[in-house]
Formats: C-alpha cells, sequence, structure tokens
C-alpha cells in the first residue's frame, strides 16, 4: 500500500489516504471519505495517529483500497486536484544517521568532512519545520551558492519499540520514504570546522523533501538491496545500492531503542550514498541551482521531485 499525507483543492486541512496502483486518471483515496462512506465515526486523521491505531487501521485502509477503488471510483481524486505533504508532517523523533554508507565515506575523508569513522551510528535530528513535500519549490536563501542533494531510505516505525533487538527489527517497521536531504555546505563546513552538532545546513526551511509516499513493508521485496538514485534535470548523477550501508535499519534501531522509546511514526533515514556534488572535483559545477529538478528514487518503486527556486 502507498500510503500519503495531502490538502486537497484550496483546502489548508492536511488528510490522510493512499495512492491506487496502476490507476489511471483518479489514484487517490482519502480516507476520511471512504470512512465516512461506510458509516465509520472515527478513522485517524493524521499519519502517526494512523500508525500508532495499529494493525486494525492498517488492515481497514488495505480492505478500502482493495474493494472501494473499484465499487466506489467517485471518491478517487487526481494528482491535480491535490498537494503532496511529507507523509508524516509531526514525528516525534526524526533522527538522520550519518556516515553511513562506504562510498560516501570516502567522499567524506577527500574533503576534510570527517576524520574518523565512526565505531557505532551516529544521527544528528531533521526538525519537523524543515520537511516539505513531493513536488515541492525549495527556496535557496541568498547567500547560500553550495547546495548539495543527498537521496536517503528512511524507514518509518509501525509501533513501540524499546530495547528491539537486531532479530525483530523488520516487525516494527511499517514502511519506508524518501528523503532528499539537502544540505548547504557552506555552513556544512563552518560547522564542523566549530565542533557544532546542529547542523543548521540541513534544517533549514523546504530542506527536507519528503515523500511522495510511505511504502508499506510488505510491497519491498529486500530493504538491503535497493537502488537509491538521484538525477537533476533528467540527467543521472548517483546510483548506489543499499547493500553499501554500513549500519542496517537492525543496528540502528537496537542502537537507538536501547534506552528511549522509539513511537509508531518516529523516523530513520539510513544516510547519503556516494556520489554527491562535494565529493566530486567539479563540485561547484554540479550544486543545485534554481531551476533545477531533482529526482531522488528508490529505483522501480518511487519517485520524490523537487525544484529548486531563488529567494525572491
Amino acid at each position: 500500500m502507498r500510503l500519503m499525507t495531502f490538502t486537497r483543492g484550496t483546502s489548508s486541512i492536511p488528510e490522510i489516504g493512499a495512492r491506487i496502483l496502476h490507476a489511471v486518471g483518479k489514484e487517490i483515496l482519502p480516507f476520511a471519505d471512504a470512512a465516512k462512506l461506510q458509516g465509520i465515526e472515527y478513522f485517524p486523521i493524521t499519519m502517526r495517529e494512523f500508525l500508532r491505531a495499529g494493525n486494525k487501521a492498517m488492515d481497514q485502509a488495505k480492505s478500502w483500497v482493495q474493494e472501494l477503488s473499484k465499487s466506489a471510483p467517485e471518491l478517487l481524486l487526481g494528482v491535480d486536484e491535490i498537494t503532496y505533504l511529507p507523509p508524516i508532517t509531526n514525528a516525534e523523533k526524526f533522527l538522520c544517521v550519518g556516515k553511513n554508507y562506504r562510498t560516501h565515506l570516502e567522499e567524506l575523508k577527500r574533503t576534510n568532512l570527517i576524520k574518523e569513522i565512526p565505531q557505532e551510528p551516529t544521527s544528528f535530528i531533521k526538525l519537523n519545520s524543515c520537511l516539505s513535500g513531493h513536488n515541492a519549490k525549495v527556496v535557496r536563501p541568498r547567500g547560500i551558492s553550495r547546495l548539495d542533494y543527498e537521496p536517503e531510505l528512511v524507514f518509518i516505525i509501525g509501533k513501540r519499540a524499546l530495547g528491539a533487538k537486531k532479530d525483530e527489527a523488520m516487525s516494527y517497521v511499517a514502511g519506508v520514504t524518501i528523503l532528499n536531504d539537502l544540505t548547504c555546505r557552506d555552513l556544512q563546513l563552518r560547522e564542523v570546522a566549530s565542533g557544532s552538532r546542529f547542523w543548521t545546513g540541513k534544517n533549514i526551511p523546504g530542506f527536507g523533501p519528503l515523500g511522495p509516499e510511505i511504502i508499506t513493508i510488505d510491497e519491498i521485496p529486500d530493504v538491503y538491496d535497493l537502488w537509491m538514485t538521484c538525477s537533476v534535470n533528467g540527467q543521472e548523477r548517483m546510483r548506489v545500492n543499499t547493500q553499501d550501508q554500513i549500519w542496517k535499519i537492525s543496528d540502528i534501531l537496537e542502537h537507538f531503542s536501547r534506552f528511549i522509546p522509539i513511537e509508531a511514526g518516529d523516523m530513520f533515514s539510513t544516510g547519503a550514498p556516494g556520489g554527491v556534488a562535494v565529493g566530486k572535483e567539479n563540485a561547484e559545477d554540479l550544486y543545485l541551482k534554481p531551476g533545477d529538478v531533482v529526482e531522488c528514487s528508490i529505483d522501480g518503486i518511487s519517485t520524490l521531485r523537487t525544484t529548486i527556486i531563488d529567494e525572491s
């Protein structure tokens, strides 16, 4: 199932629903409309609520996707009738694991962005205020010239985990989505030099395109064998397999849930693959500029699109 958060028409009220695969024209099923049609008094209205409602809500949504898309096609919306929001807009915790691809570590060492390889998973916090949705136009602020792309696989947690063990990690995962962890290298280099861990250059408003949807884990054959790709203006810039990850989601969840409860709706981004602009000899030519269209993909499964614009 493809779960999504969106607004419709001119409304500013977020809704949740599912995208119907292989539908033609109208393909978005709003869960609120499905619940109303079936006389259900209450159904979760945010993705975090939906995930915390557990298997009952998930099974209900799956039945709607299978049945109502055929029996009640009038409920479906076209993609031109909605605006995509980040699938989860209000995560309690969005932890981004850094230095997690071998190819990317080599880039970081060459550019002096790291001095040593970590011996356990490390992370920084991605703020909700920086998130944006699929097809968003992201402003490159004045004074920033080195804006880089970082396609990342994100795991969405589906139930509370505290003291989770590696061999049971996947039972806590509801699905995956894509993050383009846009990074201002100008600021990042300064923060590395000063020892700051806040990563301002990754938390500027809009610098967290996320989505377009949560692909439920039953639709992913092997999370450790996915091709993450990134193209700019139709030209592929990187293609790296998740086999290159150092820390798998099993390592990550076990590490971070040792003492802190990880709740349904929390997210883990698993790091940037190798191939970002900063690691190339012609980096200055590759940094993102206003007008650039960036597409980050789980190859063959889902694509997140972002347009970079200048500050007006």
